[in-house]
């Protein structure tokens, strides 16, 4: 019984953390969206990312850090405390909420698998000297040119595309792509497609969701701008003869992939107009993109980790923890 409690309760509690720090992170980015709304596009994505990944987090290091401990501290081998329905119940949907996460996160990396390989056995490589991962030209009848995987990218083409796009307008949609990859952005939404399941109970999940693929892309947009002028100019221009070439009823299948212009071309016209503002602004390069792609998401979960693993040795703490368990089961029986 011993046992079997201490997992109910982890379950029963990465559920309830989840819930109450995913209200806390909706209300957060009300005030967060205005904040960042005059901001560069990329550091918008990591705010939104950050929002939209910390409330699994959280529930992972209070559970790992302090519940456990203070279970595994505290809590006497022979307790004769029993797992209560209400206590079943509520570990039973936290542990269906993590299964379905896990199920996604699979289906996904399956899925994108599957996909490249089909794209490859059709494939004829290419040589692109402005980008440093594997270019291939496929035959496919969306207008295809996106980057996929996640732990070896590859860069697919449609020929319809390298046919339409002259020389300047490839090599601009090619730094969007470049974009994609300084940032990670294909692992970035393999995480947050994973999180979706494991936040069955926040709607607003979606909505982030949605919002960051949107500025993810306007991140990789401003990427190439800041190039020069000319690469805004060329890289609007392409957007436009892509989102023309898209066939009516014919969508793109990519799990895990960063794409120039997908099925939705209503936002074409936003990224255009801001692309034609970056050109006329002559907007000098910001910080390096790579540090603001990897280091600040890296230095934001160790410092939740340090602070987390600060705490969870405070004996005090860990004995006040598991007081309030002892109330919870007290509740729940």
């Amino acid at each position: 019984m011993y046992v079997l409690l201490g997992i109910c309760l982890a379950l029963a509690a990465f559920l309830a953390v989840n819930a109450i720090a995913s209200l806390a992170a909706s209300f957060a980015w009300r005030a967060l969206d205005r904040l960042t709304g005059g901001g560069s596009a990329r550091a918008r994505a990591e705010v939104l990312f950050a929002v939209r990944i910390a409330p699994p987090a959280l529930a992972f290091i209070f559970v790992g850090f302090f519940l456990l401990p203070a279970y595994v501290g505290y809590e006497p081998r022979t307790t004769s405390e029993v797992v209560s329905a209400k206590l079943a119940a509520f570990a039973l949907l936290s542990a269906l909420g993590v299964a379905f996460a896990i199920n996604r996160a699979c289906r996904s990396y399956l899925a994108t698998r599957a996909l490249r390989r089909q794209w490859l056995a059709a494939a004829t490589e290419i040589k692109l000297p402005s980008i440093d991962v594997p270019a291939f030209r496929i035959p496919h009848s969306f207008p295809i040119i996106a980057v996929v995987g996640t732990i070896r990218p590859r860069l697919f083409i449609a020929n319809q595309v390298l046919q339409s796009l002259s020389a300047e307008e490839l090599a601009a949609a090619i730094a969007h792509e470049c974009g994609h990859l300084a940032a990670r952005d294909n692992l970035k939404r393999g995480l947050l497609r994973a999180c979706r399941d494991a936040l069955m109970i926040a709607p607003f999940g979606r909505s982030l969701d949605r919002a960051w693929a949107e500025t993810a892309e306007a991140a990789a947009d401003e990427h190439a701008a800041q190039t020069s002028p000319a690469v805004a100019l060329n890289l609007a221009s392409a957007l436009v003869r892509i989102a023309r070439m898209i066939p009516v009823g014919i969508h793109a299948e990519l799990p895990l992939a960063a794409f120039l212009v997908g099925d939705e071309t209503r936002g074409v016209k936003a990224r255009v107009r801001r692309l034609l503002e970056l050109a006329s602004s002559n907007c000098e390069p910001r910080s390096d993109y790579r540090v603001q792609g990897r280091i600040f998401p890296l230095l934001a979960l160790a410092l939740l980790l340090t602070v987390g693993a600060a705490f969870a040795t405070n004996s005090s703490i860990l004995l006040a923890i598991h007081s309030i368990v002892e109330r919870v089961v007290s509740l729940l029986s």
